[in-house]
């Protein structure tokens, strides 16, 4: 099926007569007898969302019957009638005729182009353009919301494009498949070489081929998604659909906000894209891609072969097999794949090996064993198959079972699946015995260096046992008592607990590291789920910052702070216990966007405001004033329901009422976030804190660090960028590409610009308090000043890391050496 093959009709069954093209048409409907004529007019949907009349593409000069975007200010076309037959004048015309029969004419007599019902001739038809973008013809007493009224439908013929509402797949009754083809040219949208369908055989997945030649495979649909095809998965734009039962099997897609335009297309170099409109920036920009590196090249490794984008060369035979053309692979050509070093027969004991993180091998010959429950019901019933060469299992699909060989299969980093292949029991006793052989060996040196250590350790304890006992103060016991003679009515917990919580401190739990030390997340006996910061003992945090963090976090309580539900003092380890944030930090979700799904424009603004709010109560609101000295990406906590929280309280000093500002000879931050006066001469106040919130604001913003910001027209960072755009007049080129501001929010969006801006300028003096900051971003209609330079706003041409920075000053006579600063 092509978008054109419809069901054509011989003209002579017609005679057409001249004044049956003097009726003109409006609206979206055209009835028997009136006429769309090439002379710019159009129908428009009654939403106003689609637009359907003659085009050229590209300025091409040839003329087609297209629909395309109504509010989209460029062109952009998903469905063409008469693609295979332009009309190089002006003298076509689109009309109906009272049986139901759809035609394209030009020179008033010569047929291009006709569709009719596949059934039967239509009583009182007419031909309308929905809301939707599907041009329906029907009778005109049936309901316009019934698809089994339509008696001819643009969407049963896609073109290269896939909107809300269109399918891709099959009708198993009909045998009717609705699948994309690209355009041969940009000026030509004739069938090209690159269709993408639905392929039924086995479990559903999605292909695209090159001419007869598969170029990309899905993984197969495991009932709720389609592995390795991250285009299909649902983000904060689209939701997948997928239909699969006896009478139909296709996906489809529904926008997530009526407000969104967005289109999936196979373009004519074989990608498929998902797009979105953007209008602050007037483009289209792309969500996602279906091909995301060469392993997604259908069989690139060949049979048996296994392919690993992060190795060097990426195609391997699995274990136990040996490549079929060892001179090919030499040559880096290894469509040939692999052959088993021992080959199977039906009379040899087998067993199965374990391969995890996969897409799963192409599932055409592969079939569903829904008998088989539990996994190890999957394995047996493998097993005594004896055509059976691999098994996989999935929690909503069940078993599966793969006979023949194994094609098109690729590793990923996290989220693949499990697939077990059969293998002679002398591969897996080989194996297991080079695994036992391995392991007694590595215990054996273990055990040796044990050994010596504890030796090692035993004359030293000897040697220094007695000056021990001469302290009179050790360090964990200091910790202790200035922390319960603080009489904060904070639990201290025994380091038994934490270590059974985090399962010994295991790396599985590990959330987050920094220059502090770990962050591993735990659960406690009573089912809570905690955050376990375990300082590093050489790291930078000494007593005077774990001391600072505790008493200081543990006297503040805002809905915008994480919270601290106690510490833990074992001997030299010192770990700070905090509530669990289930989504982690900001950084991972605005600079790791390939990964998650990006933040919607609703919730990078709710977090901007959070965060101003947190700050607010440490500078104005608090028992005690209080500097963090550290704001920055990776100290911003999101809960399950987004709202930011501000963490690290290691770095931060108190106030007293009518202070100001404070200097110090140890300058310790991030770079990128430092604001100018604290990083050159050591002076901190609210106003630093202010500095950092800006540069926060503007990465919420724009999805890019400040620090290690590269643009390919000039050598600024984030900031100078910023800065750039304010004054060429184009602010609102700085949000993330991905970033869909509604409308009614995009004055709101450029007043944050402004407000980032406002925050980072140089002088300290300039920048706003926090209170105004709030007032400025809750306000309906603010008056904002215009920003000035802002501070550090070049980029430096040494390597840029988001790495934590301690810089020692020297001691100058009006300087004041900070010590822990204890509450005024």
């Amino acid at each position: 099926m092509k978008c054109n093959t419809l069901f054509y009709i011989p003209f002579f069954f017609f005679f057409i007569p001249r004044f049956l093209f003097e009726s003109a048409i409006g609206g979206d409907t055209i009835a028997p007898n009136q006429t769309l004529l090439d002379n710019g007019t159009t129908l428009v949907s009654q939403n106003r969302n689609f637009e359907l009349g003659f085009f050229s593409p590209w300025n091409s000069g040839n003329r087609f019957v297209g629909i395309w975007f109504k509010k989209v200010p460029q062109q952009t076309v998903v469905w063409v009638a008469n693609k295979n037959n332009p009309i190089t004048d002006s003298s076509g015309v689109l009309t109906i005729t009272s049986s139901g029969n759809i035609i394209i004419f030009k020179n008033q007599s010569d047929m291009v182009w006709n569709a009719s019902s596949p059934s039967s001739a239509v009583s009182n038809p007419i031909l309308k353009l929905l809301g939707n973008g599907n041009l329906v013809l029907k009778n005109d007493t049936s309901d316009y919301d019934n698809p089994d009224g339509y008696s001819w439908q643009s969407f049963d013929y896609p073109c290269d494009t896939l909107i809300p509402g269109m399918k891709l797949g099959r009708n198993l009754r009909t045998n009717q498949e609705w699948y994309l083809t690209s355009w041969k040219g940009i000026q030509d949208p004739s069938p090209g070489e690159f269709t993408y369908r639905m392929r039924t055989e086995g479990l559903p997945s999605i292909i695209l081929r090159q001419g007869s030649n598969i170029t990309f495979r899905s993984g197969p649909w495991d009932g709720v998604r389609f592995g390795g095809a991250p285009v299909l998965h649902q983000n904060t734009v689209f939701r997948p659909i997928l239909v699969y039962n006896s009478d139909y099997v296709y996906y489809a897609f529904e926008n997530t906000d009526v407000s969104i335009i967005s289109r999936m297309v196979v373009n004519q170099s074989g990608l498929v894209i998902h797009f979105m409109w953007n209008p602050n920036r007037n483009q289209w920009v792309d969500i996602t891609k279906m091909q995301s590196d060469r392993c997604d090249d259908y069989a690139i490794c060949g049979n048996f072969g296994l392919c690993d984008i992060d190795k060097s060369p990426r195609c391997a035979c699995l274990n136990g097999f040996t490549p079929r053309l060892r001179q090919d692979w030499g040559r880096f050509d290894w469509s040939g794949g692999c052959l088993r070093r021992v080959p199977l027969n039906c009379s040899m004991p087998t067993g199965f090996r374990k391969i995890s993180n996969l897409k799963v091998p192409d599932t055409s010959t592969c079939i569903v064993n829904r008998t088989a429950v539990s996994v190890e019901e999957c394995r047996e019933a493998c097993l005594i198959n004896c055509s059976c060469v691999a098994y996989a299992r999935t929690e909503l699909i069940g078993c599966l079972h793969w006979f023949g060989e194994l094609l098109d299969m690729r590793t990923y980093a996290q989220g693949g699946q499990d697939l077990f292949v059969r293998m002679p029991l002398s591969e897996l006793d080989s194996s297991t015995k080079s695994k036992k052989v391995a392991v007694i060996a590595s215990v054996s040196a273990v055990s040796f260096l044990l050994l010596l250590a504890l030796t090692i350790w035993l004359i030293i304890r000897r040697r220094t046992a007695k000056n021990k006992a001469d302290q009179k103060h050790d360090y964990p016991s200091e910790v202790d008592q200035s922390i319960v003679g603080e009489d904060l009515d904070l639990p201290l917990f025994d380091f038994v607990t934490i270590s059974a919580a985090t399962d010994v401190f295991s790396l599985a739990n590990k959330i987050g590291e920094g220059g502090f030390g770990r962050v591993y997340k735990g659960v406690l006996s009573i089912g809570k789920e905690i955050a376990v910061k375990r300082l590093s003992k050489d790291s930078g945090q000494g007593l005077r910052e774990f001391k600072n963090e505790v008493i200081l976090i543990a006297k503040l309580q805002h809905r915008n702070l994480v919270r601290l539900l106690g510490c833990c003092i074992h001997r030299d380890e010192r770990m700070l216990v905090y509530e669990y944030m289930p989504n982690k930090s900001l950084d991972l979700l605005i600079f790791n966007q390939t990964e998650v799904t990006p933040l919607i424009w609703q919730t990078r603004f709710d977090i901007i405001v959070g965060i101003a709010r947190g700050i607010l109560y440490l500078h104005r609101d608090s028992r005690l004033r209080i500097i963090h000295r550290d704001l920055k990406a990776s100290n911003i906590l999101l809960d399950g329901e987004m709202n930011p929280k501000i963490s690290d309280f290691g770095l931060a000093r108190t106030f007293g009422g009518d202070q100001y500002q404070e200097n110090t000879k140890r300058v310790m931050g991030t770079y990128g976030y430092m604001a100018p006066e604290y990083a050159v001469d050591g002076l901190f106040s609210v106003k630093s804190d202010v500095f950092s919130f800006g540069v926060l604001v503007l990465e919420i913003l724009s999805g890019k660090k400040n620090r290690g910001f590269y643009h390919p027209d000039h050598d600024l960072n984030l900031l100078g960028h910023a800065w750039k755009l304010w004054n060429e007049g184009n602010p609102m080129d700085l949000l993330d590409a991905s970033l869909l501001v509604p409308k009614s929010a995009s004055e709101i969006g450029l007043r944050c610009i402004q407000v980032g801006l406002l925050c980072v300028q140089q002088r300290a003096e300039d920048r706003p308090t926090m209170s105004n900051i709030l007032l400025m971003l809750d306000s309906e209609n603010p008056v904002l000043a215009q920003p000035k330079q802002p501070g550090f706003y070049t980029e430096r041409t040494v390597t840029d890391t988001d790495s934590s920075s301690t810089r020692k000053k020297p001691l100058t006579s009006n300087e004041i050496t900070v010590t822990l600063l204890q509450g005024r």
